[in-house]
């Protein structure tokens, strides 16, 4: 292979991983809304609208295990768990630069954000 076709083959490699990427990002990442569900046991339990919603704290149970949620400066967070690892805990804040949900897998818990709509609304 000389030079030239070298240098063809790399740039039609970065085209197509450039295409590669630019799909992924348009078919799996889902607009966010500013609402985030509680589920709890596979069940929403809440919704809440981080852009609204007050500073407070509250608990969720699930068959007697406690995780303490906090709503504070349109963030939220798991502050504490009866949970063995508190990964949940460790998480952090979860905002609307998040890019993951909040999951305590002991105590069946999941706090993530609903997808928005094309038009940007909670769907």
């Amino acid at each position: 292979m000389n030079r030239k076709s070298r240098i063809l083959a790399v740039a039609a490699m970065a085209v197509i991983f450039l295409t590669a990427v630019i799909l992924a990002v348009h078919f799996y990442v889902k607009p966010k809304s500013d609402r985030v569900n509680i589920i709890s046991g596979g069940q929403i339990v809440r919704t809440i609208d981080l852009s609204t919603a007050e500073d407070c704290q509250f608990d969720i149970i699930y068959e007697g295990r406690r995780n303490t949620v906090e709503i504070k400066n349109h963030t939220i967070c798991v502050i504490s768990a009866d949970c063995p690892d508190l990964i949940c805990v460790k998480t952090g804040a979860m905002g609307a630069d998040s890019s993951g949900p909040v999951v305590c897998l002991p105590n069946r818990l999941v706090i993530e954000f609903e997808e928005a709509s094309a038009d940007g609304k909670s769907g």
